[in-house]
């Protein structure tokens, strides 16, 4: 078939649907996603719907969307995969997307393994789906595969982008049956995400953004998750990843702006899991005509504006469960309900300041006895400023501006020994001669200025200093400088 009959195709079922919802969900799609009023964005997870136009179970299939649809009311639909199984594939691509259609949801797709082995292909879907209302994904030329693009959501109030939603494809099967059933995704896709990553990272005073990425293969990674007690959910079968390791999840681990990866695939899986920092999710399978002992349903993800926190659980007829909130282990009010008052303070510009000492040193109490042999200020921590390589030590001073009330964790990781001390309270200790090592700290603090003091020595052979922080609001980072100010 070609584009103008798909053409034809449209302007039948434009009538079908009627006017009124063709242009309502033309405004919704106009290439703006924003969080709500109240500072959220939903979006229900539809995944392994193996829909057969010819099957009696369809209505089964499109009672449990809509549903879905109508208890939830998500702000975005994305469809992960395995999608319209059975031939006639054109038919059961506009039977499904007409629920969407007439619920007036907008829908993003990205492709499974089953979705082009019978007529149509990968690309012609896309043809098809862009002619569609509703539809926001793109082919995304120029990559491996067909469906990878991005739809940012921005702010409640204003137009700087809050949050990132990327769609991949997963391929289907590797040329080679030597190196698995399943294939992956290939390198050219990964160094897209990594440069669009940089570019919203960018964008945002080189601060990551909240993001989250859907696809229909699971990761080998989905294995690390198995067992572990903050694991939610069930695990039926096996994890039918490919089984070679393309680097994907490394490269989110290193950007660290993806807070969860969202999958289908194995439809007897509908656990969440997370390892190194990233949720790893199965969605609940929704096809009456796939395989699978679940209760058909759907995964509801809901963000929250300017927060690297999502809620997740799963909905079904019988009603909602296997709740998650990320991260498990997030920083809350309940572990230390007394916040630091901020300071008032002016005539502040951007800054550290810091003393510099040399000498042998076992302690960074010490310092407070040794002589300072030069002070001065830098644009942000640094011990470049150190005139040899051991034996020296640096007291840095500064104003940490805080941007919003809450729980925040510092971290130091030095070669020898740190200190971090804010507005006179010990946050982290990781004193005394020893290798690199890392440790950790919290404290709750009010929005607005606070007294920022770390004292660092090194003794002999290698030296090495990071400071960084996180909130539910700013994803572990090294501390940036337009955070620190002087007088």
């Amino acid at each position: 078939m070609k584009i103008n009959n798909i053409n034809r195709i449209l302007i039948l079922f434009t009538m079908a649907i009627g006017l009124n919802a063709f242009q309502n969900l033309a405004a919704q799609t106009s290439g703006k996603f924003k969080f709500r009023k109240d500072h959220t964005f939903k979006i229900a997870q539809f995944t392994d719907i193996h829909w057969n136009n010819n099957s009696p179970k369809c209505a089964q299939t499109a009672e449990i969307i809509r549903h879905v649809l109508a208890t939830e009311k998500p702000d975005l639909a994305i469809l992960t995969g395995d999608i319209v199984t059975d031939l006639p594939e054109k038919e059961g691509w506009i039977a499904v997307t007409k629920i969407f259609m007439d619920a007036k949801i907008p829908f993003a797709v990205t492709l499974g393994n089953h979705d082009s082995e019978r007529e149509i292909k990968r690309d012609y879907i896309f043809e098809l789906l862009k002619t569609l209302p509703g539809f926001v994904g793109e082919k995304g030329a120029g990559l491996f595969g067909c469906g990878n693009y991005t739809i940012p959501v921005k702010g409640s109030d204003t137009e700087s982008v809050a949050a990132v939603l990327y769609c991949l494809d997963s391929n289907d099967y590797p040329k080679d049956k030597r190196i698995g059933s399943y294939d992956w995704i290939k390198f050219d896709q990964i160094e897209w995400y990594r440069k669009t990553s940089d570019r919203f990272t960018a964008l945002n005073k080189k601060m990551v953004v909240p993001s989250l990425m859907f696809f229909h293969i699971p990761l080998i990674e989905f294995n690390n998750v198995i067992g572990k007690p903050t694991t939610v959910g069930i695990k039926n079968e096996a994890v039918a990843s490919s089984e070679i390791n393309s680097g994907m999840f490394a490269s989110l681990v290193e950007k660290r702006d993806v807070m969860g990866l969202f999958v289908g695939h194995d439809h007897d899986n509908n656990y969440i899991g997370v390892d190194h920092d990233i949720a790893l999710a199965y969605g609940q399978a929704t096809g009456y005509d796939a395989y699978g002992k679940f209760e058909r349903g759907s995964r509801i993800i809901e963000l929250h504006e300017g927060e690297f926190t999502f809620n997740t659980w799963i909905r079904t007829n019988s009603g909602k469960s296997d709740k998650f909130e990320f991260p498990t282990s997030s920083k809350s009010a309940d572990k230390n309900p007394f916040y630091i008052p901020a300071t008032k303070v002016a005539g502040l510009k951007p800054g550290v300041t810091f003393n510099y000492y040399q000498g042998s040193f076992t302690s960074t109490a010490e310092l407070a006895t040794a002589t300072i042999l030069k002070t001065g200020t830098l644009k942000n921590i640094s011990i470049e400023p150190a005139a040899v390589q051991d034996s020296f030590a640096f007291e840095f001073k500064a104003w940490l501006k805080i941007p919003k009330k809450g729980v925040y964790g510092f971290y130091t990781y030095s070669d020898d020994g740190s200190k971090l001390v804010i507005d006179g309270k010990e946050v982290v200790n990781n004193d005394g001669p020893h290798d690199g090592k890392r440790a950790d700290g919290e404290i709750a603090l009010d929005e607005g200025f606070h007294q920022f003091r770390l004292l660092y020595f090194e003794g002999d052979s290698s030296n090495e200093l990071e400071v960084g922080f996180s909130s539910v609001s700013i994803r572990e980072c090294k501390i940036p400088e337009w955070f620190l100010f002087t007088k």
